[in-house]
């Protein structure tokens, strides 16, 4: 690959990965809370690794948010 591509390759990864940044509203939250509930549940009362992860992400992604608000102030 050539180095003159690398900057728009960057850019574009940061770019997706900024726009996966999205802020969630109560209902969503919301919603994601009861499938979770509903998850566990079916599994017996353990929680799924998958929810463990999607957890996981959220903390990430609100570190993210605030973050950026705290560098916009």
């Amino acid at each position: 690959m050539n180095n003159r591509y690398v900057p728009a390759l960057l850019a574009l990864v940061l770019g997706i990965g900024l726009a996966a940044c999205e802020r969630e509203g109560p209902l969503e939250r919301a919603g994601e809370e009861v499938d979770e509930a509903v998850d566990t549940m079916r599994n017996g009362g353990e929680e799924s690794t998958e929810n463990k992860l999607d957890d996981a992400a959220d903390q990430i992604r609100e570190g993210v948010n605030e973050t950026a608000d705290e560098i916009k102030e």
